[in-house]
């Protein structure tokens, strides 16, 4: 698996994910909460875009992606840090061959995909989080389990150790790490009988 894995983003997959970002924010602004055009679906079912524009609870499904992504890459091994390595790679690849179709220039490496380490502590949160996640994946409608897909795309693709997206990154791992230790503060001297 780890021919496959890359810990640098490229200006190329970086302009991927921007793009994607951006359709999806601009389908939201514009109404209904992502892309795509409104009007009606298979046998009359309304489409996600035609309810009403900048709704902030159609943004969740992609917010909660992308936070999990920056979580994939906040691990310091294991399934979750290598799939993200994965798409790293598959993202630069992609964006590499449109950017040299639409424009003739090649991809240059942009930044490190890096990211403060979840600690043990995280790593319950994130481990519990993937169970969960893996456990309702059924129960989940697809247009949400399709946007939370994108958002894990663009999380990957968009959390590098510069700049705005190395706070954001601090703010996601480190909340996962805090909370991680609070949770387990809280079940280690909470008294059993407050608790029934």
């Amino acid at each position: 698996m780890n021919q496959f894995t890359t810990s640098a983003v490229t200006t190329a997959g970086f302009a991927l994910a921007l793009g994607l970002l951006g359709a999806e924010l601009w389908g939201w602004y514009k109404g209904g909460g992502g892309s795509g055009g409104g009007g009606k679906g298979k046998k009359g079912a309304p489409v996600e875009a035609s309810g009403p524009a900048r709704d902030p609870k159609a943004l969740i499904p992609i917010a909660f992606g992308i936070v999990f992504g920056i979580l994939m890459v906040g691990c310091p091994a294991g399934f979750l840090g290598e799939a993200g390595g994965i798409l790293r790679w598959g993202g630069n690849g992609v964006g590499g061959a449109l950017m040299g179709f639409l424009t003739g220039r090649s991809g240059q490496t942009f930044a490190q995909a890096s990211a403060p380490t979840l600690d043990d502590k995280g790593a319950v949160v994130v481990t519990a989080l993937t169970i969960g996640l893996w456990l309702v994946r059924k129960k989940v409608p697809k247009i949400p389990k399709g946007k939370w897909k994108k958002g894990v795309f663009i999380g990957v693709m968009l959390c590098i150790s510069t700049g705005m997206a190395a706070i954001v990154a601090q703010t996601v791992i480190g909340g996962a790490n805090d909370f991680g230790a609070q949770l387990f503060h809280a079940v280690k001297t909470a008294d059993i009988g407050t608790l029934v």
